[in-house]
């Protein structure tokens, strides 16, 4: 099974994209390709073996300890010729059988492997493991081809399990996830080790050993590796993050707790998920591929925002936790392709291919905006291997040419006497005196594989896997003898909900019937990079000074403003959470004076952002006071830049809600007679959110309430944000206009569908329940011989939920405050965003007569824009069925009297729940800011 999935994935289904390739070119790069490995690997034989890896720029060998500590970076190294091991199966994929049979020997004469040496658990697993069974692995095929290696008998593989053993001790601990290091001849435990003290190891280091491991196992019969790494993988499955089902990047080993909740698919934690699908190609355990499917899920629902990638909170996953993406996420579209989801693997791909572009290399890290975070290139292979993958899914030409680009930047800005050296600085081209062996492991094998045709290769390497640091493991290995009783914790059916995943990759011929699909995906990526340095400001003529845009006049929903836009080459880069970015890109504009007018209207955007970040308004609160609620139950909301403003009323606005129809509030209001002296909640959507309180205010409404549609968004785990005006002045709008997101709006929603009538304080701040009840019997207090108890609270409290009872704040009440004086927000040209505080969950307040805290909720962030409420149309529930809308007060009169008698103690029982599950929340959400402070 695992190997016809193999198959499909590799098929190449495209043909005649553009201009083909001669087979003569390939021929050449291929050669070429052959030439630049020669290079580095006869350098690093003459030069540096039998230390562990070449030092390029001084042409000798790196010897841990002969050399200045480069830190944790130095753990690869253990004195066992890592550059050789890591080397071997890609001699035989070269077609270098003399040169394999020949480093073979050489492996079991020199290398020693109990050498008293601290070194990295998972780089160790994956190079030096993982280089012996890839050797282990290509030695048994050509020795049963009959012509080569005729002599081997499994020395690699007893030299593997010899390594394998002494890294088990590794995994002693009470969680089952390894140290990060260990000592080859000592193990962990004693003095004499140097280790075992660490109490944290990154995702990917404990999540990347079921590959070699469980091909230890079925190659030796010995099934303990592999029980060691599904242990330590189901460790890390329990740990999830159970409502966004991410992992952080640092865990600690003994107690499980994350030590970094920031989640992406980079450094710490890419090769967990990658070695969840490989597994399950190469072991044929659907387990693994449950799993690998409701982590992509999330991936792509979080932290996918094609073709960017970027980190996010593992408790608040609508929370970018950097503005910047690291190398490393550069393999993460090849492994787009093995699912089969090749559209955003085009889509990142193109994206990181442009970055290279513009700097020659991928920089280990760069921003949102394409430019260089971190400077260094150590060489790294990831962008070859996505390329690889996509040309075998596609079979476009296009990703020929990107091998060649990578070919021809490595022979000219990194090719040195003795070898490749890594750049030290891609801005300037400089260089750093270091070639790692995954160098000659795994680039030089996948633009081998890019150039190749099927008659170039000695073997067919659709029959083999590739670990994450490319070593052929066969899938053969799924039918070999191992145990049955390895202990997993398996997915429960409640956990798993794969509906919408295939369990095999679909045949791209199949997905792409238009030859121009990839084409079409590239070009707008394309042009959202600038892929050259920023030029000098040209000459201007006299009396051209003034932009044709100025930043407090655009409207992102104007057509006119953004051909404008696009004019001075700026672009308008839509995110999830509904907020939009503007990148400028000088050489995208029609000349060169429309390139500074683009300049000075992104400095003018940055400087009006920066100003409105100041004037932002703090979070506002509704409060539900109708039965059963009676003021206990808070829902944090974000302010709007217009009609009244809450902190400035002493009273707030209280009264009772009811959906406006049209929900969304974008046209003239059809049930007026409900909404007169209401609150009317609607939809966010379709139209700005000026227009929508226009429209109810026409209608009578004393305040409106608008609810993201976006299913699943929370204040917990989202920024609040200030509804914006429309440009235009928005003196006439003196109520107030208050916004909810989706679970939130939900809460209000379920309240209003359960009870006849709902009603809500909108207000700066939570008011404790004896203002909320000033001159009233107090819920749940002994009054006038009514004590709380079960059958005379109804009785006690019958004024206090009547709606009659309190007299709802009108529109002239209201219109007699202050509106809010603050300028309309402007698009948010910043991708950093704001944490927010656990005190934006809905809040549960004490029945105690005392005064409440202020809430401290200050996670306040900028609207998405001009005003425009762009949200997305609106979410089905998970049965399938839109979100539950309260109807006009009659149908819900008609409803109410259709009820059975028993439904009143119910709906009390499932406002207990709700309570319950507020204030399990809550603390959660508390201890949570606690452990980020």
């Amino acid at each position: 099974m695992a190997a016809a999935l193999w198959s499909l994935v590799l098929l190449g289904a495209l043909c005649g994209l553009g201009r083909a390739m001669s087979r003569e070119e390939k021929s050449k790069l291929r050669n070429q390709v052959v030439e630049m490995f020669d290079h580095a690997y006869q350098n690093y034989m003459d030069h540096a073996y039998p230390a562990d890896e070449l030092m390029p720029l001084t042409c000798r060998g790196r010897v841990r300890g002969l050399e200045p500590s480069r830190g944790d970076v130095d753990d690869a190294l253990g004195k066992f010729s890592l550059t050789l091991i890591d080397t071997l199966d890609t001699l035989v994929l070269l077609n270098k059988t003399t040169e394999f049979d020949v480093a073979v020997r050489r492996v079991l004469t020199d290398v020693r492997l109990d050498n008293d040496i601290v070194v990295s658990v998972f780089e160790t697993n994956i190079r030096v493991l993982g280089g012996l069974l890839g050797g282990h692995s290509m030695a048994v095929m050509l020795r049963d081809g009959g012509q080569h290696m005729q002599w081997y008998q499994d020395e690699l593989l007893h030299m593997a399990k010899d390594l394998g053993l002494r890294l088990l001790p590794a995994f002693n601990t009470s969680s089952g996830l390894p140290y990060p290091r260990v000592n080859l001849k000592f193990g962990v435990r004693g003095p004499e080790t140097r280790t075992g003290i660490e109490t944290d190891t990154c995702t990917a280091c404990a999540g990347t050993m079921i590959l070699e491991f469980a091909a230890l196992s079925r190659f030796t019969g010995d099934p303990v590796f592999e029980a060691h790494a599904r242990r330590a993988l189901d460790f890390l499955w329990e740990k999830r993050q159970r409502h966004s089902n991410l992992v952080g990047t640092t865990i600690n080993i003994h107690s499980g707790e994350w030590v970094r909740r920031d989640s992406g698919v980079g450094a710490g934690i890419d090769s967990y998920y990658e070695y969840l699908l490989k597994a399950y190609i190469l072991l044929g355990d659907d387990l693994f591929l449950q799993r690998f499917n409701i982590h992509y899920a999330s991936i792509m629902k979080y932290i996918s925002q094609p073709p960017l990638l970027l980190d996010v909170h593992i408790h608040k996953p609508l929370l970018p936790a950097r503005t910047w993406m690291d190398a490393l996420l550069a393999f993460f579209p090849g492994l787009q392709v093995l699912k089969g989801d090749i559209r955003p693997a085009i889509e990142t791909h193109e994206m990181l291919y442009q970055v290279t572009k513009k700097h020659n290399f991928l920089p280990e890290a760069f921003t949102t905006d394409f430019r260089v975070h971190w400077a260094q290139h150590p060489l790294r292979p990831e962008f070859a291997e996505s390329t690889y993958f996509l040309y075998k899914a596609t079979g476009d030409p296009y990703y020929l040419e990107a091998g060649r680009t990578i070919l021809d930047n490595l022979n000219r800005f990194a090719r040195v006497p003795c070898g490749f050296a890594a750049m030290k600085d891609v801005r300037t081209g400089s260089h750093e005196d270091r070639m790692d062996s995954f160098f000659l492991a795994e680039m030089f094998k996948y633009l081998f594989l890019l150039f190749a045709d099927a008659e170039d290769l000695t073997f067919d390497v659709e029959d083999y896997i590739f670990t994450t640091e490319a070593h052929l493991l066969p899938l053969s290995l799924s039918t070999a003898p191992h145990s049955s009783s390895i202990p997993s914790n398996r997915t429960s059916k409640e956990e798993l909900d794969d509906s919408n995943f295939d369990w095999t990759c679909p045949n791209t011929r199949l997905l792409f019937p238009d030859p121009a699909f990839p084409r079409k995906l590239r070009d707008p990526i394309r042009s959202a990079v600038d892929k050259s340095c920023p030029r000098p400001p040209p000459y201007r003529e006299p009396g051209m000074g003034h932009p044709p845009l100025r930043a407090q006049d655009f409207m992102a929903n104007n057509p006119e403003h953004l051909e404008l836009l696009r004019r001075m080459g700026v672009s308008l880069i839509h995110l999830k959470d509904g907020r939009v970015q503007l990148v400028q890109h000088a050489t995208q504009a029609v000349s060169a004076v429309a390139a500074e007018d683009g300049v000075r209207f992104m400095q003018e955007m940055m400087e009006l952002s920066s100003q409105q970040q100041k004037e932002q308004l703090p979070p506002r609160a509704i409060q539900i006071v109708s039965h059963p609620f009676f003021g206990r139950v808070v829902l944090t909301a974000g302010p709007a830049q217009f009609g009244l403003d809450l902190s400035k009323s002493s009273t707030g606005v209280r009264g009772f809600a009811t959906v406006a129809e049209p929900y969304s509030g974008c046209s003239e209001i059809t049930n007026a007679e409900y909404v007169r002296g209401h609150i009317a909640l609607l939809q966010r959507g379709q139209c700005m959110f000026a227009e929508k309180a226009r429209h109810i205010q026409k209608a009578g409404a004393i305040g409106g309430i608008v609810i993201d549609d976006n299913e699943g968004s929370s204040s917990d785990t989202a920024p609040l944000f200030q509804m914006a005006g429309d440009g235009r002045s928005t003196d006439d709008i003196p109520m107030p206009l208050l916004f909810l997101f989706y679970k939130e709006g939900n809460i209000l929603l379920e309240a209003l569908k359960e009870y006849r009538e709902v009603e809500v304080l909108l207000s700066d701040k939570a008011r404790d329940r004896a203002t909320i009840f000033k001159g009233k019997p107090l819920p749940g207090s002994v009054t006038e011989g009514c004590v709380d108890e079960p059958g005379t609270e109804e009785d006690c409290l019958t004024e206090a939920t009547t709606p009659t009872s309190f007299e709802p704040i009108g529109q002239s009440q209201a219109s007699t405050s202050e509106p809010d004086q603050l300028t309309q927000s402007q698009q948010d040209v910043s991708s950093v965003e704001q944490d927010t505080s656990p005190a934006e969950e809905a809040q549960l307040l004490e029945d105690e007569d005392e005064e409440e805290d202020d809430g401290e909720d200050d996670g306040e962030d900028e609207d998405d824009g001009d005003g425009e409420d762009d949200g997305d149309a609106a979410s089905p529930g998970e049965d399938g069925t839109d979100a539950h809308l309260a109807p006009p007060r009659g149908e819900r009169d008609s409803e109410d009297r259709e009820e059975p008698a028993g439904d009143s103690d119910s709906g009390g029982q499932q406002v207990d729940e709700l309570l319950a599950d507020w204030r399990e929340d809550l603390e959660a959400f508390q201890q949570m800011e606690k452990d980020e402070l």
